[in-house]
């Protein structure tokens, strides 16, 4: 949350000309309610489901040859029936910030139901450190998008990715 996931998807998918898909804009369109009023009816596991429902959709999409780009929700990657449904369709990457960089980033974003209160959002992102680490690979999020962006654009899948672009 607060990573710049969005951003720098957004870049990327430009950069590749690829699709871009926010998996949290995806689930409040298919929902017609925001992820506040989701959280607030179903609470964070009927979130969770719809999350799911989502991202499978998505998988889908990529596996039947829709080449996109997917930026995924804070939480989505701590899920191991998220990462699974993942594995099979291409790299994962975490944007790695530090907790308190993240917390300056969404403190005034009402729309973040999951980051209210300081200390818990810590706890929270101290709890998905070890699901974030199971990703392909580790980028620093720290710095200007377009710094982040080109420390993607290194990593050696990348660059034969924008090579058949």
């Amino acid at each position: 949350m607060g990573s710049g996931k969005t951003t720098a998807g957004r870049a990327i998918a430009h950069r590749l000309k690829w699709n871009f898909v926010d998996l949290d804009d995806e689930i409040e369109r298919r929902a017609r309610q925001t992820i506040s009023d989701i959280f607030d009816r179903d609470g964070e596991d009927g979130f969770r489901n719809q999350e799911y429902a989502a991202l499978h959709e998505q998988v889908e999409r990529a596996v039947a040859g829709t080449r996109l780009v997917l930026a995924l929700g804070g939480g989505t990657y701590a899920y191991s029936r998220n990462r699974h449904l993942m594995r099979n369709v291409g790299p994962t990457l975490w944007l790695d910030v530090e907790s308190n960089i993240l917390w300056n980033r969404v403190r005034h974003q009402t729309h973040r139901p999951l980051a209210q209160d300081l200390n818990a959002f810590t706890l929270l992102h101290m709890s998905r450190q070890e699901s974030y680490s199971k990703a392909d690979d580790r980028i620093d999020g720290t710095g200007p998008p377009d710094q982040v962006v080109g420390r993607i654009f290194r990593l050696p899948w990348m660059q034969d990715l924008e090579a058949d672009a």
